[in-house]
């Protein structure tokens, strides 16, 4: 049997991960913070994606979110470093969040301790697949380096697309004109959204009932069905309904994979796209 390494991941409250990841993988979290005026709540600890609705709703507002402080970082990772860990930290585009910035001015606080900071250039589960892959290297010995090195490669071949629902939240958030709202509602018009090189893209605009936009999602991700990474997949979903257990019978049909694995996404992720946002995320070999 491999001795694994004294080997410490964490990752952000982003990275949707499901409690059972978390608990089986000694996986820590630092979650993110949402705002709603002057309410302040720690992302998937203080509030729940159901309350997060239920607020938006009742104050007709959208909240701010904000990465974790780099007080919060240091909090997080002295603990380990006194007890002779190596750390390793997988954690939102720093493109999308300072929580890459504040991570990297945490570890400037530890010059002497070993820890590797890793930009997943993500969001959602694709951040996830990369922290589960950092679990996997762990199990297969790889020191602190070389694990880091192996994710860095894969980071450019995380492949993440979502079905936004509703463009009320990307109006409400400043991430959608007033016109195209607009227009959304009226024509039908439903976004799939992909993730490359760190940033959110609209990947196709299709008009018609939420079962076409679905099956669109799909087909493309299938198009890369023998290029999928055989050990897991995930579809990520806030309130996605029937959509959900749908793509997972048609992923069961379609793919050799060993893993379908199942995920809300947080606080964060839902503020953004709201209810009904369902998801497909692989990495290629």
């Amino acid at each position: 049997m491999i001795k694994l390494n004294k080997i410490k991941i964490f990752t952000d409250s982003t990275s949707d991960l499901s409690k059972e990841l978390i608990e089986q993988n000694n996986i820590s979290i630092i979650p993110l913070h949402i705002h709603f005026n002057d309410e302040e709540y720690k992302d998937n600890v203080d509030l729940t994606q159901e309350e997060l609705y239920k607020k938006v709703e009742e104050y007709n507002i959208l909240p701010k979110t904000s990465a974790p402080s780099p007080q919060e970082f240091i909090e997080a990772f002295r603990p380990y470093i006194e007890k002779g860990y190596d750390i390793i930290y997988i954690g939102l585009s720093s493109k999308m969040s300072a929580t890459i910035q504040n991570a990297l001015i945490a570890k400037s606080e530890f010059p002497s301790a070993n820890i590797e900071v890793v930009d997943s250039y993500n969001l959602s589960s694709g951040i996830g697949l990369l922290v589960m892959k950092a679990c996997d290297f762990r199990e297969q010995g790889l020191n602190l380096q070389e694990i880091a090195k192996e994710l860095r490669k894969l980071v450019p071949k995380v492949r993440s697309s979502f079905i936004i629902d509703t463009l009320d939240y990307l109006h409400k958030g400043g991430r959608c004109s007033s016109v195209a709202n607009f227009v959304g509602g009226i024509l039908k018009i439903k976004p799939v959204v992909a993730v490359a090189d760190g940033e959110m893209f609209l990947s196709h605009k299709i008009r018609g009932k939420r079962k076409k936009v679905i099956d669109t999602m799909l087909k493309e991700s299938l198009k890369n069905k023998n290029k999928m990474d055989e050990k897991r997949v995930f579809i990520t979903h806030s309130q996605g309904g029937d959509a959900v257990n749908y793509l997972k019978e048609e992923l069961e049909r379609s793919i050799n994979v060993e893993n379908i694995h199942i995920t809300d996404a947080g606080c964060v992720i839902s503020s953004h796209c709201g209810p009904g946002t369902v998801g497909i995320l692989y990495i290629e070999k």
